[in-house]
């Protein structure tokens, strides 16, 4: 595909990002999910952080509150808020509509998500900066490792989204659809809690969840500690889980309303 061919297509991902985007800034209780509690939940768990021994397992209160406001960011400014978006976009039958175009079927996601993963990656940059400020955390020792684990979070939990989405019926059960990912991933991805303060058997369970590997690449770019071959066998663990989540998302994503 040339230059000519791939300048219809960006045109059309802007034009649908521009439309997302202005459906979005009119649902408050969707920007206020985007927008506030990513910001206010990584230091509701200050007080749990204070409590643990965290020196022991080689960690700091810093690195782990900014592990755990990225993973927020991830988790609601991105995922919940899309799962409810192609929700919504499939029962208005805006979906239908748009296949009858010249808009491919990744063309319509991927324009759908772009202002929710633009929102996250602005979100989460912000995040860590203030984080750096306030708990002195210091620049990351392998930039490149925490860069790649979040633009792998981005894409991870849109498909995600779109895929939770396939067996969501309404807007209003997108919230409830959205729950499993959203405990399991703040309880067992190293977000709220780091997996080192859990037992070994379901610390090492819970080190492939979805998120797990995202947030293990996002420390560890800060803290130094994984080795290259550890972030090797991390990024691959990241990578296989966005790649199960396309191809399911593009075998069974659901383009009529569900009724």
């Amino acid at each position: 595909m040339n230059a000519l061919d791939l300048a219809p297509v960006g045109q059309r991902l802007r034009a649908l990002a521009r439309a997302e985007l202005t459906l979005l800034g009119r649902n408050r209780s969707a920007v206020v999910t985007a927008l506030l509690v990513p910001l206010a939940l990584p230091f509701s768990v200050r007080p749990t952080l204070d409590q643990m021994d965290l020196k022991a397992e080689g960690l700091s209160v810093g690195t782990v509150l900014l592990t755990a406001a990225v993973g927020f960011s991830l988790l609601f400014a991105v995922y919940s808020s899309l799962v409810s978006a192609y929700v919504a976009r499939r029962e208005e039958l805006v979906l239908k509509r748009l296949r009858t175009g010249e808009v491919g079927d990744a063309e319509i996601l991927v324009g759908t998500g772009l202002p929710a993963v633009c929102l996250g990656l602005a979100q989460s940059l912000v995040l860590v900066v203030a984080c750096v400020v306030l708990f002195d955390t210091g620049a990351p020792r392998a930039p490149y490792l925490t860069v790649l684990g979040l633009l792998l979070g981005l894409v991870l939990c849109a498909a995600l989204a779109a895929l939770t989405a396939i067996y969501t019926r309404t807007v209003e059960s997108a919230q409830v659809t959205a729950l499993p990912l959203l405990f399991l991933s703040m309880l067992g991805s190293g977000i709220a809690i780091p997996l080192e303060a859990l037992p070994d058997r379901v610390g090492a369970v819970c080190a492939y969840l979805p998120l797990s590997p995202v947030i293990r690449l996002v420390r560890g770019g800060f803290t130094g500690e994984l080795s290259g071959y550890e972030a090797l066998g991390t990024a691959a663990t990241a990578l296989a889980w966005t790649v199960l989540a396309v191809f399911a998302v593009r075998r069974w994503f659901r383009w009529e309303p569900r009724r």
